[in-house]
């Protein structure tokens, strides 16, 4: 295990104490419902830009995303590519909708477009999707932290998560919006500082053209893929089709980010935030990424572990595949040193020929890792032991804690804290005040402002205990950042649909929507678990734009078959 030197302590602490402080001191003494979820509608763009980026880019992107990028280079940026698309849409349609009506959640709009059954179920799936995300936000940078550190993940999970809740509880919106933009300086500080450093410790004569070209020969740097095949998870069309249905989902009726943009002072001021966070958060990714990928050249020149997990590594050892396990350790060092001959004969002659024998080298080397998991997966099968033996999200903080000087390491552990935190204060700020709004205020007796301020800080505590007992009892995925996307891909389709009747289908009505988002919700539900055992061939990224049609096209047909339906405001 790795342990921190008092510098690297001192740079960590020192960050998350400030950060937090600062913004409890800042933000103290809300006492009306406005200030408390709304920010007092005080925020500038760059306030709103940088909060709206800080709350998608959790500790998950900076963990996963270079590990991403390690494993199968550049092309998970096209994810993001309907992103654009997304924010000149719900700056157009949403914002200025949101702003007329002065609504303190999105789905209060739907309460006067339709009715309150149908608010209450869009909460609803809210509160199930979010609240679950915000335990793995707090559970991602914790079980890798824990593996790699040997820190407790139990104690983990609750430090991170009490952290979020002392400023989250006591400011509010604009606790969260104060604190997140100085997150994402030391966010874009650390990560450059990580990027200058690997490209540093490259050889002497490793240029980082030539560094460009030894990931482009083993494919990593292969950015576009217009195939229409759904075998391939990342495309260019299900980038720009189903990335601009989640994104649209995610930006325009997620209360985590409406949230963000409600607080601005203006329309202008929230329009303009949404479209700066538009035109820098594809290349902010194309960087993580590169970073990734940066990691993978660094490893061209320097052994790696044939697994990055630690624990892993140490289960498969004290196993009865000890032997199989080393002998794999062997035959690594061997495609390790032959790799070094065909590097040095490519960078100095660039036959293209000679790319090739790179891409072989590489190639093999993944079938070993692969066959390393195999025999993790059979040692922990045998011992009865949950052990993650895919290691995409321990790639970069091993290069981090072996690599990196003393108190850069305190620094990008902070970035990893900094980013958890900002997520899962958005994420607690926006179940609290969803819960306060849309299901305490809309079902009880009338309430002073003091009461209902008193109510919403009480509901974000409440999230905060469930998602650190979420965090507490969570199991990794394949990746991370696609188990946050899946669960957001599962709901938020449905989500968009009703959104998008409310907007643009005038004659459907509350109980049409009701029962087709219901109906669509377990069809939607079907049709992953269906692609998960592989019935049929469906990438979650498609739930989204599934799910939106799905519910627009029941509701329609219902609305037709049974024209009295009404809606509770007629």
């Amino acid at each position: 295990m790795q342990t921190l030197s008092w510098i690297d302590w001192s740079v960590l602490g020192a960050t998350l104490i400030v950060i937090v402080a600062y913004g409890t001191w800042q933000t103290r003494g809300s006492q009306n419902v406005k200030d408390y979820l709304r920010g007092g509608n005080t925020s500038k763009w760059w306030t709103i830009g940088l909060s709206v980026m800080a709350t998608q880019a959790s500790a998950i992107t900076f963990l996963s995303t270079p590990g991403q990028a390690f494993n199968d280079g550049m092309g998970f940026v096209q994810f993001y590519f309907g992103l654009p698309i997304a924010m000149i849409v719900i700056c157009m349609v949403f914002i200025p909708l949101y702003h007329r009506l002065k609504v303190y959640t999105a789905y209060e709009f739907l309460e006067n477009r339709f009715d309150l059954k149908t608010r209450t179920l869009a909460a609803i799936l809210f509160l199930i999707q979010r609240g679950l995300a915000a335990g793995i936000t707090i559970f991602a940078p914790a079980i890798i932290l824990s593996v790699v550190l040997g820190w407790d993940l139990l104690t983990l999970n609750i430090a991170i998560g009490l952290l979020v809740i002392i400023y989250t509880v006591s400011g509010g919106t604009r606790a969260v919006n104060v604190t997140q933009k100085h997150q994402m300086v030391v966010i874009f500080i650390g990560m450059l500082i990580a990027f200058f450093l690997i490209v540093d410790k490259l050889p002497q004569d490793i240029t980082f053209t030539k560094a460009l070209e030894i990931a482009g020969a083993s494919g990593k740097m292969e950015v576009l893929d217009f195939s229409f095949s759904l075998n391939n998870r990342y495309t260019f069309w299900s980038g720009i089709i189903g990335g601009t249905f989640l994104m649209l989902s995610y930006f325009g009726t997620d209360q985590s980010q409406v949230q963000r943009y409600l607080s601005g002072k203006s329309v202008k001021e929230m329009q303009l935030g949404l479209i700066f966070n538009g035109l820098l958060k594809v290349p902010m990714q194309f960087f993580i990424l590169l970073v990734g990928v940066m990691v993978f050249v660094f490893y061209q020149f320097n052994e790696a572990p044939v697994n990055f997990n630690p624990t892993a590594t140490e289960l498969v050892l004290n196993s009865e595949f000890a032997e199989e396990y080393k002998v794999l350790q062997n035959e690594q060092q061997l495609i390790f040193r032959d790799k070094q001959k065909i590097i040095e004969a490519y960078t100095s002659s660039n036959n293209p020929e000679v790319a090739k024998f790179i891409a072989a080298a590489n190639a093999a080397n993944e079938d070993i890792r692969q066959e390393a998991r195999t025999l993790i997966d059979k040692a922990s099968e045998k011992q009865d032991l949950k052990v993650e033996s895919n290691d995409k999200d321990y790639v970069f903080i091993h290069f981090i804690l072996n690599n990196l000087p003393r108190g850069l390491i305190g620094l990008l552990l902070a970035v990893i804290l900094s980013a958890a935190m900002s997520s899962t204060a958005s994420e607690l700020n926006a179940l609290g005040s969803t819960t306060a709004m849309d299901l305490y205020k809309r079902n009880t007796s009338e309430k002073t402002e003091i009461e209902m301020v008193a109510a919403s800080r009480w509901f974000t505590f409440l999230w905060g205990i469930i998602a650190i007992g979420v965090a507490c009892v969570a199991n990794l995925a394949e990746n991370l950042i696609q188990l946050v996307n899946i669960i957001g891909s599962i709901f938020y389709g449905n989500v968009l649909g009703i959104f998008l009747l409310a907007f643009f289908f005038k004659f459907v009505k509350g109980n049409a929507v009701f029962i087709a988002a219901l109906i669509t919700q377990v069809f939607v539900i079907a049709l992953y678990f269906l692609n998960e055992y592989e019935y049929i061939n469906l990438p979650f990224l498609w739930l989204n734009f599934v799910g939106c049609m799905i519910v627009i096209a029941i509701a329609c047909l219902l609305q037709i078959v049974t024209p009295n339906n009404k809606t509770a405001h007629g």
